[in-house]
């Protein structure tokens, strides 16, 4: 009798941590093709095509002619997904490979394990588990580790020596450019129910 309370207490345990793991992040699709990112717009869940295995696909499936050449990486796959019940969310997924959208419903396996399911008429249902990615945080400014001040008494310092000749000019350096802005999967969401195909 023990026994099968701690297994009861270890399944409900389990199942609270499934529930209370939040989706949103980067995913690893069944067949390692693709990283699925998924945010949370205003409360509803999207998800784009964040990285290809082969780079440069276009969505040559799609319905609309016009979107034929589009490039699949930062695409819509996953489609307002809402929160019906707790660890489940229900929405669509648009299956690239076919142009089709279809209902859909996602839930947490585990924390690292993302059941997705797609079903045609209702009832004709297929599904895959994702994995999810770790990803490593930014370290704070702070942390990060200053470079070393220049020597003293040489003629010029090191880098300005090792430097090209046109960087040696005196002129005060141009700051870089600052990075692209990252794509998220809200990006091009107008609201959390407008459709993207």
């Amino acid at each position: 009798m023990r026994r099968f309370l701690a297994i009861c207490a270890a399944t409900f345990s389990l199942t609270c941590i499934a529930h209370a793991a939040d989706p949103t992040g980067e995913w690893l699709v069944a067949s390692g093709d693709a990283h699925i990112r998924i945010d949370d717009c205003n409360g509803i869940l999207w998800g784009i095509i964040s990285w290809e295995k082969d780079p440069g696909g276009v969505d040559e499936h799609n319905p609309n002619p016009a979107e034929r050449n589009r490039p699949l990486l930062g695409s819509h796959v996953l489609l307002a997904m809402r929160q019906n019940r707790p660890g489940r969310w229900d929405g669509e997924v648009y299956n690239a490979e076919n142009g089709k959208t279809y209902t859909s419903h996602m839930s947490l396996s585990s924390p690292d394990v993302l059941r997705i399911e797609g079903c045609v008429l209702g009832f004709l249902c297929g599904g895959e588990n994702w994995t999810r990615l770790k990803t490593e945080p930014e370290p704070p400014a702070a942390s990060r580790t200053p470079a070393p001040p220049p020597a003293r008494g040489a003629r010029g310092n090191a880098a300005q020596q090792a430097a090209p000749p046109s960087a040696r000019t005196g002129s005060a350096a141009q700051p870089p450019a600052p990075p692209p802005p990252t794509r998220t999967a809200c990006s091009g969401v107008t609201n959390g129910s407008g459709a993207t195909h």
